[in-house]
């Protein structure tokens, strides 16, 4: 499991994550949350999460807030 911060959250339900020691922000959608709705979760909210691989490149799954 990696840790970061939700960067930008969309209203089309999906967002990013910046992922600690890393520059490049990573793709969320909000059918990879667990135990916790898009709604509750905020910007500058911590997460664990997984690197996934996906059609348009790596994307965080199974993310959970901290």
């Amino acid at each position: 499991m990696q840790q970061g911060t939700i960067a930008k959250k969309t209203d089309k339900g999906f967002g990013f994550i910046k992922q600690d020691g890393q520059s490049k922000d990573l793709f969320f959608h909000s059918n990879e949350l667990q135990n916790i709705s898009f709604d509750e979760l905020q910007e500058g909210d911590m997460v664990s999460f997984e690197v996934g691989d996906s059609p348009k490149g790596p994307n965080a799954v199974n993310v959970s807030k901290i």
